[in-house]
Order: structure tokens, then C-alpha cells, then sequence
């Protein structure tokens, strides 16, 4: 069964963005975007939700942007050919390999799990990873650890009242100090 994974760049004080919504505190690492770069090669679908899809539009033209580099132009061909759905109360039309979602997240997660094909199912954008967790469909969690405390803004982890035991299945630790956590959902058997 493929798996759903929540992967998302971290500040040490586990926020996905600070309290004025920045986070160029993630700047441009080399060897972490090619992590970046490895782990897109192993999705099959993408989940996210408005904003984080408004933003990742940049990448669906690379044309537009003269300056990007050879990293990031490998980055954009894997993402502008990755199939997403996109959930929004707002949206009514999305581009390129994207459609909007026409149930809900639950009912979204069991269609491509049912569907062939190979890949993770990722899920991007704190909002709809809350939504999941509560839910039980994360199956993996994978965290890009910067050194840095942004003091508040969007959490990586949702904050809700169930417990969640976690297997570290790999680690790895980047000359720029940031380290990368990959960690999967401790099941129990039933």
C-alpha cells in the first residue's frame, strides 16, 4: 500500500514558518534541495492545500524564471509532472497535473491508495497535515531540521490531544547543520 508522508522544511522550535509568515530562514542549501530533489522522484501524488499550492506555482514555469539553476530546473520538471490535488474552498480552476479535490481528504487518500501506480502520496501545508494526523493517515513524517528558533508562527506538528508513537527509520545530518528526520507511524497490530 502506498504511503502518505508529511515532508516539510522545520525551524528548530518546530515551526513551518515564523511569525511575520517568512521562512527564509530555509535559504538556499545545495545539498539539501537535492534531498529535495531525491525525494520528489519517490512520490506518485501530492496533497496540498490552497496556499501551499498558490505558492509552488513558481515551479510550473520555469521558463519564467531565467535564473534558476540546473537543481531547480530538474526540481521543476519533477514537480510540473507530478499529478497533485489541490483542496480549496476558493478555487475553482487549477493548472497543469493538478484538479481539485472532489471529496474529502479521507475519501481522497483511500482513492489513490486503490488507484495503480507507484509512490508515496505526499501531503504538504500544515492545515490539511492537521487535518490528516487527526484522521490517523500520515504514515511517515519527514522533517528538514533547521538551526534556527523563529519564536512562533505555523507549527509543523498539529496540536491535538492523541498521542502518536513514532519508528526513526533515518537520519542524516547536512554540512549546513541541518538535519533531516525520517520517521513512520508506529501501528499496532490489530
Amino acid at each position: 500500500m502506498r504511503s502518505v508522508t508529511y515532508s516539510m522544511n522545520v525551524s528548530l522550535d518546530g515551526y513551518i514558518v515564523g511569525p511575520d509568515g517568512d521562512f527564509n530562514w530555509t535559504g538556499p542549501d545545495e545539498e539539501v534541495f537535492r534531498s529535495w530533489i531525491d525525494e520528489i522522484r519517490g512520490l506518485g501524488a501530492h496533497l496540498l492545500g490552497r496556499r501551499l499550492y498558490e505558492t509552488m506555482l513558481y515551479w510550473e514555469d520555469p521558463a519564467r524564471h531565467p535564473s534558476l539553476d540546473d537543481a531547480q530546473l530538474e526540481w521543476a520538471a519533477l514537480w510540473k509532472a507530478l499529478p497533485k490535488v489541490v483542496f480549496s474552498t476558493t478555487l475553482s480552476e487549477v493548472r497543469g497535473k493538478a484538479r481539485l479535490a472532489s471529496d474529502g481528504l479521507a475519501e481522497e487518500i483511500a482513492r489513490l491508495r486503490a488507484e495503480p501506480g507507484e509512490g508515496d502520496i505526499a501531503i504538504g501545508g500544515a492545515t490539511l497535515a492537521a487535518e490528516a494526523a487527526r484522521l490517523g493517515l500520515i504514515d511517515e513524517y519527514r522533517i528538514r531540521v533547521y538551526p534556527v528558533l523563529v519564536g512562533g508562527g505555523i507549527p509543523f506538528f498539529p496540536h491535538h490531544e492523541r498521542r502518536v508513537d513514532l519508528e526513526l527509520v533515518e537520519t542524516r545530518t547536512f554540512n549546513s547543520k541541518v538535519v533531516y528526520l525520517r520517521y513512520r507511524v508506529a501501528r499496532k497490530a490489530r
